[in-house]
């Protein structure tokens, strides 16, 4: 049965958003290629959870900023399973760095994170494309930030970077259509351990509930709100693409 499941890979997805997704791409009945570049405990813990619901997994130490690693992570999945679906470009990085605090970024910074955020998804969906075509009905999700939509974010140089990946998508849906749709999702905060480790715990607990406090939905967004997005856009919107879903409670709408 597994060996006609349809196939995605998710970037980044040891932990927190992209350990999310590819547990609701399992449910859904995907074979999921989980991605890691350090966390391979946490990348074993969730090949083991997604596989626990019926499907095949296949792990893949990568990093997206490296063609190479793309193009293998790629021909893995179709070494395995025979295709692609969908690719999901989860993987991100950045550096926190108060926007006031301009001498605290440098050229380096910027090029560091462009290779990740916006680099990487660039050259994972040049890897795929050709298999996700072969599929009739491919699909390619951004993981974004409203960084890139309302300029808030971590740092300025996170804040570009989501900017570029953003126009991209947009670029890359005009380009591939009609036989691959290509979507981004805009998440606000999201509690996971990547915000909490980056802010720190007394930071992050202030930053949330101010956060819950001030949104419309009075909510800050779990890892399985943004998997729910990817899902709809991976099993429906056949007639979406080049779209930038923002999912954060409402917070664009006070910030």
């Amino acid at each position: 049965m597994n060996a006609t499941n349809k196939v995605a890979i998710v970037t980044g997805s040891a932990t927190g958003t992209g350990a999310a997704i590819a547990m609701a791409l399992g449910k859904k009945g995907y074979n999921v290629l989980i991605n890691y570049t350090k966390s391979k405990n946490e990348a074993e813990e969730t090949a083991i959870a997604v596989s626990a619901l019926g499907v095949d997994t296949l792990l893949f130490q990568g990093d997206v900023s490296k063609d190479e690693d793309c193009r293998a992570m790629a021909q893995a999945a179709v070494d395995k399973w025979g295709r692609i679906d969908a690719l999901v470009n989860n993987a991100g990085r950045t550096k926190f760095v108060p926007h006031q605090n301009l001498d605290d970024l440098d050229a380096q910074d910027f090029h560091d994170i462009y290779a990740v955020n916006t680099i990487g998804p660039f050259q994972m969906t040049r890897a795929c494309a050709p298999y996700l075509k072969e599929s009739g009905k491919g699909r390619i999700v951004m993981i974004s930030s409203v960084a890139g939509t309302h300029g808030h974010g971590s740092s300025l140089a996170y804040v570009a970077s989501k900017g570029g990946l953003n126009s991209m998508t947009k670029g890359l849906a005009r380009t591939l259509g009609p036989e691959i749709t290509v979507n981004a999702i805009c998440p606000g905060m999201i509690e996971t351990r990547w915000l909490r480790e980056g802010w720190g715990d007394e930071n992050y607990e202030k930053n949330r509930v101010a956060m819950t406090k001030r949104v419309p939905l009075a909510k800050v967004s779990q890892p399985e709100d943004i998997a729910d997005a990817v899902l709809w856009f991976i099993t429906g919107g056949d007639l979406v693409t080049g779209e930038l879903l923002i999912v954060d409670g409402g917070m664009h709408l006070v910030s």
